[in-house]
């Protein structure tokens, strides 16, 4: 099993990317999640479009907004609302996890696989077989 993120942005317009992908793989989505942080004094949040497994292949697709978004519990916005009413009419609820900022890892693909663990370990995604 092969589970990738694949970083669309930062979460401006490419959120409206985001969920077009939700929406025209409906029948291959299996969560929403919302990754909230603090990045120095700023809570924002990451949105994510997880994607079941292909068959054959066994390749998962994480797909994300990385921490561009204003964290809605804290400050309210359209592009959250948009993915919540996209959760909403999709039948899917948003799992929010509270998580470390990017910016302590020294790469990108560090904090990918620290997220990976992480949604391992809540059962959002499947463990390697």
């Amino acid at each position: 099993m092969i589970q990738r993120f694949i970083e669309l942005g930062e979460g401006y317009s490419d959120v409206y990317e985001l969920v077009e992908l939700a929406k025209a793989n409906q029948h291959r989505l299996q969560h929403m999640i919302a990754l909230h942080t603090k990045i120095e004094t700023k809570d924002v949040t990451s949105l994510v479009v997880v994607l079941k497994p292909t068959t054959p292949g066994k390749f998962q697709p994480l797909y994300i907004c990385r921490e561009g978004i204003p964290n809605p519990n804290i400050m309210p916005n359209k592009r959250f609302n948009l993915f919540a009413q996209t959760a909403h009419s999709l039948g899917k609820q948003i799992h929010e996890l509270s998580v470390k900022p990017s910016s302590i890892f020294t790469e990108k693909e560090l904090f990918y696989q620290h997220l990976i663990g992480i949604l391992r370990l809540n059962h959002y995604i499947l463990p390697l077989q």
